[in-house]
């Protein structure tokens, strides 16, 4: 095998996954719903409740429709990740996972490929996203808009490679539902996607230690640094730390001979 063989395998997945995408355009319109609700009808009680927001860039003052769009960013890679792992388990029972798994690449590079494919999609649809809020007067500076591109690579990768995770555990479809909820929930709300960390703490010292150790608020802080322009180094070091153990630990999942595959009943 050669890097031609390689190439030819990962663009082959990531235009299969952008296709999929461009065709759904229901899933589209979905990944942005869910943020603009947020952003436009809950952020107003929000501001009403809580006034105006500390943001962590800059100290100051400012809305809160500013502060919480890094984090409905992240929210968007979040439940982006989720889909893509349900889409793993479709194919699984579908039988299409099999012949890809079959390929005689490395399964870790197969593996790495979709997940490269389900990040390009969660990008496309962040960048969707702030474009609309840019167009309600929701602005960043415009070297934010640059160096947010790193973060939600990684960002994306790492929910990526938790929806991986998530997918060797589950063999049936209707199974994941519940499985999707019962992660996406916690990991959202005990975050700092909707309320900064000092006000969590000023609330519950219990929630303060989860929303400090969840790796998305993590990623969300790498997000909302990074859109104005500035590095969170512990955001970055944590956040790609948890992709190096979601990424090994869906890899070893799907090893037919030692992972969840085994214990399922075989490999696909």
């Amino acid at each position: 095998m050669n890097i031609l063989h390689y190439w030819r395998a990962l663009s082959g997945i990531v235009g299969r996954e952008l296709l999929r995408f461009l065709h759904q355009r229901e899933r589209f319109v979905s990944a942005l719903v869910r943020p603009l609700v947020w952003l436009f009808v809950f952020a107003a009680g929000f501001r009403a409740a809580l006034g105006i927001a500390i943001s962590p860039p800059y100290e100051t003052y400012i809305l809160y429709e500013v502060y919480i769009t890094p984090g409905l960013i992240g929210m968007i890679q979040l439940f982006n990740g989720m889909q893509s792992s349900l889409s793993m388990v479709y194919d699984r029972e579908m039988g299409s996972m099999r012949m890809l798994m079959v390929c005689p690449l490395p399964r870790w590079f197969l593996l790495s490929s979709k997940l490269i494919a389900g990040t390009a999609v969660s990008v496309l649809q962040a960048y969707a996203f702030l474009g609309i809020a840019w167009l309600d007067d929701i602005q960043a500076p415009p070297v934010g808009y640059l160096w947010i591109l790193p973060a939600l690579l990684l960002s994306g990768m790492m929910l990526g490679a938790l929806g991986l995770l998530l997918s060797s555990f589950i063999r049936q479809l209707e199974n994941f539902a519940g499985v999707m909820n019962f992660v996406i929930f916690p990991v959202f709300f005990m975050s700092t996607a909707l309320y900064p960390l000092w006000k969590i703490k000023e609330s519950s010292e219990l929630l303060y230690i989860l929303a400090e150790y969840n790796p998305f608020s993590q990623a969300v802080e790498l997000i909302r640094f990074a859109l104005y322009g500035q590095l969170n180094l512990q955001a970055l070091l944590f956040t790609a730390g948890a992709f190096i153990l979601f990424m090994a630990a869906a890899i070893f999942g799907y090893n037919p001979s030692k992972g969840m595959m085994v214990r399922k009943g075989g490999g696909d």
